[in-house]
């Protein structure tokens, strides 16, 4: 077994889709296709099975949908990295998904090269956005997380925030800013506390609908 390969568990109700992802994903040298669910319940039960690096899940299931299951994974605290793959594009969907711990969100029409590549990058810890989904975010700017909290950051810490949208690691924006990793953790933590976020994640998505980008 090459434990070099990014092992992956697809989550849809559609048996043809699972199909789909399966025969494209399993032609690709760097990535193993280690089982299937058919809803979010199995898609939990199985993810705590085969430990796999990166879900892809559906949001619209019957039963347990994604969203649910994504928030049972959180607390379990399993380590794979979920990768939203729908057609179930609505705002009302996006944000809680995001919110629930999902690293990325793309549609199922995405060019297979482009999934493929979106596995890993996530994989890689990257959050990974269609820049359609990152629009649908700037109605949340209504609700509390508008740019005024933005005013009260540095310049060095919106060039690191910027980075962080980018998806960059923080050693890698240690070496782009010739800074220490320690000093970037601070920024980190400086820039969540500033912008009363939780994680990187949200920092990033922040970041998009800000326009605070690389």
């Amino acid at each position: 077994m090459d434990d070099t390969r990014i092992r992956v568990l697809l989550v849809d109700d559609h048996q043809v889709v699972r199909r789909g992802l399966r025969t494209f994903l399993e032609i690709q040298d760097d990535i193993e296709v280690v089982g299937e669910a058919g809803d979010g319940s199995e898609g939990v039960e199985r993810a705590e099975e085969l430990k796999p690096d990166v879900v892809l899940m559906d949001v619209k299931m019957p039963g347990t949908d994604g969203i649910e299951a994504l928030r049972r994974l959180r607390e379990l605290a399993n380590p794979a990295r979920v990768l939203i793959v729908t057609s179930f594009t609505e705002q009302r969907t996006v944000v809680p998904a995001l919110r629930a711990g999902a690293f990325g969100y793309v549609y199922k029409d995405i060019d297979p090269e482009a999934l493929a590549g979106a596995i890993r990058s996530v994989h890689a810890g990257h959050v990974l956005l269609q820049p359609e989904v990152a629009g649908a975010l700037l109605a949340q700017d209504d609700q509390g997380t508008g740019t005024g909290r933005g005013s009260t950051l540095t310049e060095r810490e919106r060039e690191v925030l910027a980075l962080i949208a980018d998806g960059r690691s923080n050693r890698e924006i240690a070496r782009a800013l010739v800074l220490s990793e320690k000093t970037v953790k601070t920024h980190v933590s400086n820039i969540l506390m500033k912008l009363d976020l939780s994680d990187r994640t949200q920092a990033a998505l922040w970041a998009v609908r800000h326009g605070l980008t690389g």
